[in-house]
């Protein structure tokens, strides 16, 4: 510490001695130190040239020339003024202060660096971080123009799914005015073309009544002439098995004849006051015509026979023969339709024999029990038959009502006063007489009448396309309805309202479902209930009444399936 305190000292004395030397010397030369290439070292660490540390200079040795051509010529006419020789001590003490000041540089110029070094690196963090940053920033700037492209694409895509929403809609709706249109000319097309084959039916219609009357015109002229010439025993065999014939016919209705000319006078008012004849106005009437045309037809037909030498018992053979061989499928009732229109439509047998030889076999299945799948199948022919021969379905509905008078409707009640005995009032309804001239059973009765009953509803119920029906649904209809507003319930009316029901129900409920639903309640609270006990306990009104609880008019009778079948193409009738 002495030491350092004397260097400070001298140092500092040295310093006022030079200062003072420069004061006065101010404008004579300044010295200058040269220094060689040997006096440096390059250093590493600093990246610098440095004054070799060990390595000092004296001034014993300066050497001032005083030559012209020295290199400072601004210090011409100076002085030169030199510290004196220092001691050892002095020199020993210079140098620890140099090197101490130094060492001290050494460590300024170290934490210099260090501090150099460490802006440096927070420089090239700030610059790593504000790069981040950036980066960052970026990247947020992608993502949300990601995310915008991706709402644009949503809203893109929502505008497309509503535009192909909208476009398809309105093709929808494009179609759906196409098929209207085209739907609306189809039935356009399929009216006129009805009205057309309307038209062409009712004129074949018109061309055969003017036919048949020219036939009868000509059959009259034949039977006038016949009249005159006929003397033969074959003339007179024909016409006592004819005449034989009508007199049995006349016999099964005379017991009716006698009712209705016993009526004569009062007619109107029994089926409206309901005390004997059981029925409606229009009913009566419409039966009555039918029956006067029925009538009108069978005695020509007799006529036509009487008249003629002709044999037709080969042609109502086959007649026949076509209606017995026919089975209960859709084939073969087409192939029958066919034959027996053919057969109905030969020139060498008036037409009018042959429809008779037709209704007359038709209604004769009745005779015999039949199944409801056969009824139908006969109601089908006669509905093809008669929608090109429209007389077979008048003198088949006459036919039925002259043997089962509920198919009119119409019931005749029994009175002490107009029949003499049972045998008349059961004529009179429709019994016939056995083989040995007694009366039909009940049971008898009740099985002829189911059948004609079941064969009436087959016929009204039956829908066969590209024909028409001239007896259909709405017939089947109003015949309920008179039927339920003047028949009293009874064993027959029962069974004949059951048989028609089971027949025609389903078809009924088909065309005017809540209408028939009602008018089977009614049946069920009003028909029914009403019946005495012994009836109700029968086999036939369990059935009924399990039919209309169970609601069997809902579903399609199974022997009913063939109506559904559409009739081939192929069948052309003549």
């Amino acid at each position: 510490m002495y030491l350092f305190g004397m260097s400070r000292e001298i140092s500092k004395s040295k310093n006022k001695e030079v200062q003072k030397s420069k004061d006065n010397n101010k404008g004579s030369r300044a010295f200058v130190m040269r220094l060689s290439d040997e006096d440096f070292e390059f250093d590493d660490h600093r990246d610098e040239k440095v004054i070799v540390g060990g390595r000092r200079f004296a001034c014993a040795e300066l050497f001032l020339s005083d030559n012209e051509d020295s290199d400072d010529d601004s210090v011409v006419g100076v002085e030169t003024k030199l510290m004196p020789r220092a001691s050892l001590v002095d020199r020993a003490l210079s140098e620890i202060t140099n090197d101490r000041q130094l060492a001290i540089m050494d460590k300024i110029r170290s934490h210099k660096m260090d501090l150099e070094m460490t802006l440096l690196n927070e420089n090239e963090k700030f610059a790593s971080n504000l790069a981040n940053t950036e980066k960052n920033a970026e990247r947020k700037r992608d993502r949300e123009r990601n995310f915008d492209r991706q709402y644009q694409r949503k809203i893109a895509e929502a505008l497309d799914t509503h535009l192909t929403a909208v476009q398809r809609d309105h093709e929808q709706k494009s179609q759906i005015e196409e098929r209207r249109i085209i739907d609306a000319k189809v039935r356009e097309e399929a009216q006129r073309k009805e009205r057309e084959e309307r038209e062409r039916e009712e004129k074949r219609r018109q061309e055969k009544i003017k036919a048949d009357s020219e036939l009868q015109a000509r059959v009259e002229a034949e039977r006038a002439e016949a009249e005159k010439k006929a003397a033969s025993l074959e003339a007179e065999r024909k016409a006592a098995a004819l005449e034989a014939k009508r007199k049995a016919e006349e016999a099964a209705q005379q017991q009716t004849s006698v009712l209705q000319s016993s009526l004569s006078q009062s007619t109107e008012s029994v089926w409206r006051t309901g005390n004997l004849v059981k029925s409606t106005e229009t009913a009566i009437k419409i039966e009555e015509k039918r029956l006067q045309m029925y009538d009108k037809v069978c005695a020509d037909n007799r006529a036509l026979q009487m008249s003629t030498n002709m044999d037709y018992n080969a042609h109502e053979r086959n007649i026949k023969r076509n209606i017995r061989t026919m089975r209960g499928s859709q084939k073969s009732v087409s192939d029958k339709a066919e034959a027996l229109l053919h057969l109905i439509n030969q020139q060498s047998v008036p037409q009018s024999i042959s429809i008779m030889m037709f209704v007359d076999m038709i209604v004769a299945q009745c005779n015999k029990p039949t199944d409801n799948r056969s009824l139908y199948a006969y109601g089908q022919l006669a509905v093809l038959v008669a929608s090109q021969v429209p007389p077979v379905m008048d003198m088949l509905i006459a036919k039925l009502n002259r043997v089962c008078i509920y198919t009119v409707p119409k019931h005749i009640s029994y009175s002490k006063s107009v029949f003499t005995t049972h045998e008349e009032y059961y004529n009179a309804i429709g019994f016939e007489q056995e083989e040995d001239g007694k009366i039909e059973s009940v049971d008898s009765f009740i099985g002829r009448m189911t059948s004609c009953m079941k064969l009436y509803g087959a016929i009204v119920q039956t829908e066969v396309r590209r024909f028409q029906n001239l007896h259909g649904i709405e017939e089947g209809w109003a015949w309920l309805a008179r039927f339920l507003n003047a028949l009293p319930p009874n064993s027959y009316t029962a069974v004949a309202l059951y048989s028609f029901i089971e027949m025609a129900g389903y078809a009924l409920y088909k065309r005017f479902r809540n209408q028939f639903m009602k008018v089977l309640q009614i049946i069920e609270r009003d028909y029914l209930d009403v019946l005495p006990e012994d009836l109700k306990s029968t086999t036939a009104m369990h059935n009924f009444r399990d039919y209309l609880r169970s609601k069997q008019f809902l579903n399609e009778p199974e022997e009913r399936q063939l109506k559904t079948e559409v009739l081939s193409s192929a069948v052309e009738f003549y």
